[in-house]
């Protein structure tokens, strides 16, 4: 077994080709399987052109991602983050913003599993078969991540396989059946659509945040969660957009789709075209799932590593060398959130809070480029606060097109961390 490090006694068991899986599986989850109906419904064929333009904007944020991340080797990520650039208020809330964008993530994601289960096996939906496929996936992969994180690393990269595998497939045998006629432009759509379209295309593409909040278990993270990161927008981008093609290519009822790769794998590979993406998807899930447990139990270990959560959450396994404590009470969390919530409902808050820790870590980086009692940066990205400041502008933009319900019920969310955050500040004052 890898020698455990640091002064709790973690494990770096993944390491750099881990890391790259851990970003796929973080970013491919459950969106693609929808959103090409979606985009293609609001602007048609220049839909083509909203991944690329949404590739772009994820990309600029994940350059701020990479070089603050480049200056610590330690678990937290955004939180950490956030800590060193600013203070531990902000830190904590953009800690707490973090978990309940990993818990809401994980319920929305595994409600649409079963809808995909059920594909297979038609009574998945139902009250009893849905609770015990929710219990048996929350139970195997608390399992596979308490007991150590190569384990679940070792998992990432199977899943990363398993789920890219059919969607090669589906690319590869989609590309022989395009109809050119359909790759015709109209007039070009209003700014407004072309907006929405790309904001609805931004939950496919984010998720790789989750990949720096484990560094503390990654081998030499400073060098490689850059290329991490980097090469798996690359991948991802890449896919996402020949995904787009295939489906307007060979799917002529597209926009009115509600499973647009399911549909048209069945166009041109028939039954079992249809049967191929359903079991990809629910692949694909499942090791988003795996990722979202893996990072979302390391930021109350983090913060509890900071005495700003209790000293128990912040425990390690004496024989796996994991935050088991972190990981069952988050394991815990989530599967209550799910068996109570539905896919949408449970998307509210993590869309916007993933966005407000995103702002969060780009503003860091012009500040951590002043700052000099703060470990050098290995990777350096040229026109760094230019490229910040555009970050932060388009996050902003993307916020105001949010919902008024979403952002009161974010607003509660975040109202809620600082109540935790004052609460236990209190209790610790008292206490000494």
């Amino acid at each position: 077994m890898t020698k455990p490090t640091s002064e709790k006694s973690l494990v770096r068991g993944i390491r750099r080709w881990d890391l790259v899986a851990v970003t796929i599986n973080g970013i491919i989850g459950a969106g693609i399987f929808g959103l090409p109906a979606k985009t293609y419904a609001l602007i048609g064929t220049y839909s083509l052109f909203a991944f690329i333009a949404c590739a772009l904007v994820v990309t600029l944020i994940i350059l701020c991602f990479a070089e603050v991340g480049s200056r610590f080797d330690e678990t937290g990520g955004p939180y950490l983050y956030a800590r060193e650039a600013f203070n531990p208020t902000i830190a904590f809330e953009v800690g707490w913003l973090i978990w309940l964008a990993r818990l809401t993530a994980f319920a929305a994601n595994c409600n649409l599993m079963v809808a995909y289960v059920a594909y297979f096996w038609p009574p998945a939906t139902s009250t009893i078969p849905r609770a015990l496929i929710i219990t048996l996936v929350v139970a195997a992969l608390t399992a596979l991540n308490v007991t150590g994180v190569r384990q679940a690393a070792i998992a990432s990269n199977l899943f990363t396989i398993g789920k890219l595998i059919p969607m090669i497939i589906f690319i590869a045998a989609g590309l022989f059946f395009l109809n050119p006629k359909a790759f015709t432009f109209g007039a070009a759509p209003s700014t407004g659509a072309f907006s929405q379209s790309v904001l609805l295309l931004i939950y496919a593409f984010t998720g790789f945040e989750m990949a720096a909040i484990p560094a503390g278990e990654t081998k030499d993270p400073r060098k490689h969660l850059p290329r991490a990161l980097l090469i798996a927008i690359g991948v991802v981008a890449v896919v996402y957009v020949l995904i787009q093609i295939v489906c307007v290519g060979t799917l002529p009822g597209l926009a009115n789709s509600t499973k647009p790769l399911a549909d048209a794998g069945q166009q041109f590979l028939g039954t079992a075209g249809g049967a191929l993406i359903s079991a990809g998807a629910i692949i694909s899930i499942t090791g988003n799932l795996n990722i979202i447990l893996l990072s979302g139990a390391r930021v109350p270990f983090a913060i509890a590593e900071q005495k700003q959560l209790p000293d128990f959450i912040g425990r390690v396994h004496r024989r796996f060398f994991t935050p088991h404590v972190s990981i069952l009470i988050t394991a815990a969390l989530m599967f209550v959130l799910t068996l109570k919530s539905s896919f949408v409902a449970a998307l509210t808050i993590s869309a916007i809070a993933r966005l407000v820790t995103y702002a969060a870590t780009c503003l860091a980086l012009p500040v951590l480029r002043r700052k000099k009692d703060v470990p050098t940066a290995q990777f350096r990205v040229r026109g760094g606060p230019v490229i910040a400041i555009a970050c932060l502008i388009l996050i902003g933009w993307l916020l105001l097109n949010s919902t008024l319900y979403e952002a009161v019920v974010a607003a509660i969310a975040a109202g809620t961390g600082i109540l935790v955050y004052l609460a236990y500040r209190l209790y610790c004052g008292r206490a000494s």
